[in-house]
C-alpha cells in the first residue's frame, strides 16, 4: 500500500486526466437519480398547529406529541379519511408531530397531492384533540363527570349553612358566640381552599381547551426529496464517488514508482534511464470497441503515472541510450550476447528495447584490442508467468527494460526468477521513460531499415552485430 500523503495535486490530476470519465459517471448518477424519481412520485407536506392551553411540563408535552401519532389517533383518521388502497398502517409513516416554543404541537401529513396532505393534517389533528380530550375525562361516562360537580355543590350549601349558623349565633354577647363564629369562618376558608385544589388538580378544569390555531396551508412545493434533488444528489456522489475510488485505489496501490525500487526489485543494478518520444495527437488504429470506449473515456493511459517530460534534442537521447550500451560493455567486455527482458504489454519499454539494439548496433567499437560490441536479443515475457529461452554459449546476461508505475515488486521478483531459471545472469535494469513530443526531424528507430523486426513472445527480435 502507498503511504504517499494525498494531496491536493493528486485530486487535480484526478480532474484532469479522468474528466471524461468523471463526467461520465456523473451523468450516470444523473441518470440513475431521475429514474428513482419516477419510481418514487411526488409527495407534498403540510402541517397543523395546535394550541394546548394551560401550563404543561415538558414530560407532558413529550406524551402528547406520542398520543397525536400514536395508532389509535390514525386509526381513526383513516377510517374517517376513507382513501381507497391507503390503510392505516402506510398512513402511519406519513404522520408527523413535534412540540414547538410554548404549548403548541405541529402534527404534519404527508401525502401524494397537496389537498390530501391538507385534508390528512386536518383530520389527524381533530382525531387528536377529541382522544386527548377523552383521556383527560371530557369525554367519560356522565356519572364520573358529574362527580367533581356535584361534590362543588355540597361545598357550595355547605357555605350557605355555616352562614345561617353563624348569623343564628349570638354575636358579641358572648365568648362562646365569638368563638363559634371563628371555628365557622376557620371551617368556611378551609372548604374554600379545598375546592380550589380541587379545580386545580382537575384536569378538565385546568388544561380543558385543545384548539386548532386554523387549517393546514394547502402546500406549493413537493417534500424533499424532489426531483432536482434526486438528480443533483445522484450526479454528486457518483462524481465524488469516482474521485474516492480512484484515491482508494492509488493508495492500495503496489505499483513501484522510482528507479532504486525497481532496480532492489529485481535485485540488479540501474543501469540509466531512457526517453521513448510519444506523439500525443496519435491515436491508434482499430475498431474494437472497447478500445474506442477506453480511447473515448481516457482510460487507455494510466491517471498516476509522471506526465511526459518535454522531449530534448536527438542528440541528448541518443547519448543516454549510449551510456547504457557503454555501462553493457563494462559489464561484459567483447562480443557477446545479452537477452533484453521486457514485459509484455509495456509499450514503452519494447520502444526503448528496440531503440537500444540499434544503438548497440551502431555503437562504435571499444578502442582497446581485442573488443568487441554486445549484441542485443529482445524477448517479451508475461509478468503472470514470466518464462525465457534457456541459455546458451554464446549469451553472457540478460537485461531488464520496463517503464516505471506498471509493475509490483512481485511481478518483477517473477521476472527476475525466469531469467535465474533460464541461466541468464542478470546484468542490470534499465528504467524507460516518455518524452512528451518527438525531436523534429527524428524518426522511431523502431521503423527504421536497420531496425530488427518485432517477433513474437518468447522469440528474438535482434540478432549479432
Amino acid at each position: 500500500m502507498s503511504e504517499d500523503t494525498i494531496r491536493l495535486v493528486t485530486i487535480g490530476r484526478i480532474l484532469r486526466r479522468r474528466g471524461r470519465l468523471l463526467t461520465a459517471l456523473a451523468l450516470t448518477g444523473a441518470l440513475v437519480g431521475y429514474g428513482a424519481s419516477l419510481v418514487f412520485p411526488p409527495r407534498y407536506t403540510t402541517s397543523t398547529s395546535v394550541l394546548l392551553q394551560g401550563q404543561w411540563e415538558e414530560r407532558e408535552l413529550l406524551t402528547q406529541v406520542e398520543i397525536a401519532t400514536s395508532s389509535t389517533v390514525v386509526d381513526r383518521a383513516a377510517t374517517a379519511l376513507g382513501w381507497t388502497g391507503v390503510g392505516s398502517a402506510e398512513l402511519r409513516g406519513r404522520v408527523g408531530a413535534q412540540a414547538t416554543d410554548g404549548t403548541i404541537i405541529k402534527i404534519s401529513g404527508t401525502a401524494e397531492t397537496p389537498e390530501r396532505a391538507q385534508r390528512l393534517s386536518d383530520r389527524v389533528a381533530q382525531e387528536f384533540i377529541a382522544f386527548a380530550t377523552r383521556l383527560a375525562g371530557g369525554g367519560a361516562e356522565p356519572e364520573a363527570a358529574t362527580g367533581p360537580e356535584a361534590l362543588r355543590q355540597k361545598v357550595v350549601e355547605t357555605n350557605r349553612r355555616i352562614t345561617d349558623l353563624a348569623e343564628a349565633a349570638d354575636p358579641g354577647r358572648t365568648v362562646e358566640s365569638v368563638q363559634t363564629r371563628t371555628t365557622l369562618e376557620k371551617l368556611r376558608s378551609a372548604l374554600d381552599e379545598a375546592v380550589k385544589k380541587l379545580e386545580e388538580a382537575d384536569p378538565a378544569t385546568g388544561r380543558s381547551g385543545m384548539v386548532v390555531m386554523g387549517p393546514a396551508a394547502r402546500p406549493t412545493e413537493e417534500a424533499p426529496p424532489t426531483r432536482v434533488q434526486l438528480v443533483g444528489a445522484g450526479a454528486v456522489s457518483s462524481f465524488l464517488l469516482g474521485v474516492v475510488g480512484h484515491l482508494a485505489a492509488a493508495r492500495a496501490s503496489r505499483r513501484l514508482r522510482t528507479e532504486p525500487e525497481i532496480a532492489a526489485a529485481l535485485g540488479s543494478v540501474l543501469l540509466g534511464t531512457v526517453d521513448v518520444p510519444v506523439d500525443r495527437s496519435a491515436r491508434p488504429a482499430g475498431r474494437d470497441p472497447r478500445a474506442r470506449l477506453r480511447r473515448l473515456l481516457a482510460l487507455d493511459t494510466r491517471w498516476d503515472a509522471p506526465r511526459p517530460s518535454p522531449a530534448g534534442d536527438e542528440s541528448g537521447s541518443r547519448i543516454r541510450y549510449q551510456r547504457v550500451c557503454a555501462r553493457l560493455r563494462d559489464e561484459r567486455p567483447g562480443s557477446h550476447e545479452l537477452l533484453v527482458v521486457v514485459p509484455e504489454g509495456d509499450e514503452t519499454a519494447r520502444r526503448a528495447a528496440e531503440r537500444l539494439v540499434v544503438e548497440a548496433r551502431n555503437a562504435p567499437p571499444p578502442p582497446a584490442s581485442g573488443g568487441g560490441r554486445p549484441a542485443l536479443r529482445v524477448v517479451r515475457v508475461s509478468v503472470s508467468r514470466p518464462m525465457v529461452p534457456d541459455r546458451d554459449d554464446t549469451a553472457a546476461g540478460a537485461l531488464v527494460v520496463l517503464s516505471a508505475h506498471r509493475w509490483t515488486a512481485e511481478e518483477l521478483a517473477g521476472v527476475a526468477g525466469a531469467c535465474t531459471d533460464g541461466g541468464y545472469e542478470l546484468l542490470g535494469t534499465v528504467v524507460a521513460g516518455t518524452a512528451l513530443t518527438r525531436p523534429a526531424g527524428s524518426a522511431d528507430p523502431a521503423s527504421k531499415d536497420d531496425a530488427p523486426a518485432p517477433g513474437d513472445r518468447g522469440q528474438a527480435t535482434g540478432e549479432p552485430a
